[in-house]
């Protein structure tokens, strides 16, 4: 597991073992999980954003596209 993305907002982590990302949304307390081929378009989208303008605002900006999937609530334990 490596978090690849820490904001006010988001988590991004990568799991590599799973060939998957956990998108979290911070403030609404909600995540998805990409994996597969879904994971590589997700990581090439993001990778295009950064290279774009590697802001935290651009980022988040970006990710925010992904807010209508993220629907499983997250716990603590």
């Amino acid at each position: 597991m490596n978090v690849i993305y820490n904001s006010e907002n988001y988590y991004v982590v990568e799991y590599p073992s799973l060939h998957g990302f956990e998108l979290i949304d911070k403030q609404a307390a909600r995540s998805t999980f990409f994996q597969g081929s879904v994971a590589e378009t997700f990581a090439q989208s993001m990778q295009h954003a950064v290279d774009e303008d590697d802001s935290v605002e651009h980022v988040d900006e970006f990710l925010e596209g992904y807010d209508d999937m993220m629907s499983v609530p997250l716990t603590v334990h």
